[in-house]
């Protein structure tokens, strides 16, 4: 086969399996991850299942290519905050990250669904999801790694009975930051998922009104209990 040909083959390739997500995004839009079906995908593309299942050979292929997508497009969100947030220091990039990574979520409701909100039943991730699932958590760490390296991190106290468990989380995930400031990140990590997915899912609703004022000073409370000043 000539490589035009091949090449050909390939763009075509990409062009469908974009096609196909697309359309499995459209059905969680509309149905939710739970009753995403390859042969509704397949009928509303056209096509016949025997050829949508060369590109996908079951659903939790497919979910699993939204959810890498979804990730990925969470730690591009907060690449491009951190990037165009430039040479500030250190709070106001945590700052700006924070809300790149909410704007991402309320322009893209249902992939924050489907990757930080219920459980799809019966759907595993492999571990192919861990990395992109890692990539904007890295983004604040890098910015602790930065403060750490220059002006320094307040680092909150640690418990004796946790310290252990502090010890093997920093080892795993970042060896180079203080135990004690790892053991707040993660935390710091679920309760800025957590103020996404309160306001996102409507339970702020009559609580708070000027949301964005609200996160940001959120997030500032944050910054400050993972150390940063």
């Amino acid at each position: 086969m000539s490589s035009t040909a091949h090449g050909a083959r390939a763009r075509a390739r990409i062009e469908v399996t974009a096609a196909i997500k697309e359309e499995a995004r459209r059905q969680l839009a509309e149905e939710g991850a739970a009753k995403l079906s390859l042969r509704a995908v397949a009928r509303e593309l056209g096509m016949a299942s025997s050829a949508l299942y060369r590109y996908f050979p079951n659903r939790d292929d497919l979910l699993t290519a939204l959810i890498i997508d979804a990730y990925d497009a969470v730690g591009e969100a907060a690449e491009a905050a951190r990037d165009a947030a430039g040479g500030t220091g250190p709070v106001p990039r945590w700052t700006a990250v924070c809300e790149g990574v909410r704007r991402w979520a309320l322009g893209h409701p249902h992939e924050y669904a489907l990757i930080y909100g219920t459980p799809v039943p019966g759907y595993s991730a492999p571990r192919t999801t861990v990395p992109p699932a890692a990539r904007g958590a890295m983004v604040l760490i890098g910015i602790l790694r930065d403060a750490h390296r220059g002006p320094g991190l307040a680092g909150p106290a640690l418990p004796a009975e946790l310290r252990p468990e502090a010890v093997r989380m920093a080892a795993d995930l970042a060896p180079d930051l203080p135990p004690e400031v790892v053991v707040a990140m993660v935390a710091v990590w679920a309760q800025l998922f957590g103020l996404i997915g309160f306001e996102l899912f409507g339970q702020f609703n009559r609580v708070v009104e000027d949301r964005d004022t609200f996160f940001r000073h959120a997030v500032g409370h944050l910054a400050h209990t993972v150390g940063l000043r």
